[in-house]
């Protein structure tokens, strides 16, 4: 119940092509650096350190082999926005762009503590914040929408579907936002390593953070204390107070055998009162406890901090990393409801599978045969016949796995048009709805009855154009969908009778995130 976004690393190369000719490939040769800027930088940055894209440097590629880079260059990458440059570039400017890739730089990159303190800014500090909203809305039904199109955040009022605000955002959000337990501070982690901390009573920023180069996502405490950040690069967590953003300490990601590991990802599990995170390059698996953290050495810690004397004493030998050892790599995870399983598959590996992590004694328990790419990271779960289900939509293949959470039996697989991304549902609806957001038809969005497990309907909200990530209202009265798209639209639907309710012209709304739903962990949507 955790999502991944994948566009980079499904392929991990993620090139954005220029508008070009096939007359390109018989052109003067140019330069390595200048085909690379040309075809790759406005994806993944002149300097290689990520953008849209993730960074592509010699440390970043260590699963991928010269050979494969060359074939996913000349090819594409399925289920994933890398185009093929077999009619744009010819072999020889191929292989040069690969050796290019596999080049280290002359500086290697970097991103220390004091970097991460030198870039903290507080706008508005929290005593100056309003005690109430300045506007009037049920905060516990408000949207977030992200707006990737102009880079644009908008506040909906989910009882009359109305914007109450729209603000810029950094540019690339990814991960999906997080909220504080009450709901008051939503906090955006955006691809070049920014954290931005928004009041949602005052409507203003209140703090920011570089917290990385290339970072994946963040995640928070369940009791509102900290935030940890999971980045690429450099190839560590970093964590911070949730209450301004103040930087408290990085965590190498070093496995137990030296290597150092991008992350994945990193999520909370508020039963166990830890963070989880998933590792890209090691077999490996923490679980980092932040419960047991006293709220004195907490405040000595940030007392150490606003001191300047570095690192705080109070919590050094705090955050200890649970190690477990995976066959795999594990970077898409799923877990139960309780957090006691975490099911995890590899997007790199080509291995049809999900792995059950028993996270109470570390160890792999059962494996679950799955076909293609499952997206994990986008599953639900809900009663189906008195047992416990969850499903999973792919991005590779037309189909949802359904799984006996159990036996971890594939109990039912529903074909669909195509490979999808997003899958989400409500406590309160009969209905699970999946996208087909890879490949032609990808207008396309199912709903599923979950009782029988068969597409009852398939909506095309604006034909032609992509439909996806679907979100309900708190009371899961009414469902929210997006049409990708700079023309695109933010669509209200009726939860049961499926009739379009209204629909709000947006700038490629990528996704929308409820407060409630959010804070309260429903088991319709990612956490």
């Amino acid at each position: 119940m955790k999502s991944i976004w994948p566009l980079g690393l499904a392929g991990v190369l993620l090139f954005s092509i220029a508008p070009q000719t096939e007359a390109t490939a018989d052109a003067e040769p140019t330069s390595t650096i200048t085909l690379y800027e040309q075809h790759c930088g406005s994806c993944h940055g002149n300097d290689r350190l990520g953008r849209m894209g993730p960074a592509l440097l010699p440390g970043n590629l260590s699963r991928l082999n010269k050979k494969k880079a060359i074939q996913t260059i000349t090819q594409g990458r399925s289920a994933t926005q890398m185009p093929a440059f077999e009619k744009t570039l010819t072999p020889p400017q191929i292989t040069a762009l690969t050796d290019y890739l596999y080049t280290p730089p002359k500086e290697q990159p970097d991103w220390t503590l004091n970097d991460i303190k030198a870039s903290h800014t507080v706008p508005v500090p929290m005593d100056q914040l309003p005690e109430k909203p300045v506007y009037k809305a049920d905060m516990m039904n408000l949207f977030v929408v992200v707006e990737l199109g102009d880079h644009h955040v908008t506040l909906l009022d989910g009882d009359r579907f109305k914007p109450i605000h729209r603000f810029p955002s950094r540019y690339a959000l990814h991960g999906g936002p997080k909220y504080s337990p009450d709901g008051r501070f939503v906090y955006f982690a955006s691809r070049d390593g920014w954290i931005t901390q928004y009041d949602l009573y005052s409507l203003q920023v209140v703090a920011e953070i570089r917290a990385g180069i290339n970072t994946r996502n963040l995640a928070i405490s369940h009791d509102g204390r900290f935030l940890m950040a999971a980045n690429y690069l450099p190839h560590n967590l970093v964590l911070l107070d949730a209450r301004e953003l103040k930087p408290l300490k990085t965590i190498e990601a070093r496995g137990e055998n030296g290597q150092t590991s991008r992350v994945s990802a990193v999520y909370t599990a508020p039963p166990r009162g830890s963070f989880i995170a998933a590792m890209k390059d090691i077999k490996e698996v923490w679980e980092i406890p932040y419960h047991e953290v006293p709220v004195s050495d907490y405040a000595s810690w940030v007392h150490d901090y606003r001191q300047e004397s570095g690192e705080g004493n109070a919590l050094k030998t705090q955050f200890p990393i649970r190690r477990i050892v995976t066959r795999d790599y594990l970077d898409d995870f799923f877990f139960d409801p309780d957090y006691r399983h975490l099911i995890g598959t590899s997007r790199d590996s080509g291995k049809s599978r999900g792995m059950v992590v028993n996270l109470d004694v570390r160890r792999e328990i059962a494996e679950i045969p799955m076909a293609g790419m499952p997206h994990l990271g986008s599953g639900i779960t809900w009663d189906y016949q008195g047992r416990e289900v969850m499903a999973s939509p792919n991005i590779s293949k037309g189909m949802v796995s359904v799984i006996d959470m159990a036996d971890w039996t594939v109990i039912k697989t529903i074909e669909t048009l195509g490979p999808g991304f997003f899958m989400r549902s409500h406590e309160q609806t009969p209905y699970a709805w999946t996208d087909v957001f890879f490949g032609p038809k990808n207008d396309a969005v199912h709903v599923i009855d979950k009782k029988t497990l068969d597409i009852v309907k398939t909506l095309r909200p604006m034909p032609g154009k992509n439909a996806a990530h679907v979100e309900f209202t708190k009371d899961g009265r009414y469902v929210l969908l997006s049409v990708w798209d700079m023309d695109g639209a933010l669509i209200v639907y009726d939860a049961n009778t499926l009739k379009e309710i209204k629909r709000l012209p947006m700038k490629k709304p990528s996704g929308k995130y409820n407060v409630w739903n959010k804070i309260s962990y429903s088991r319709g949507t990612s956490h």
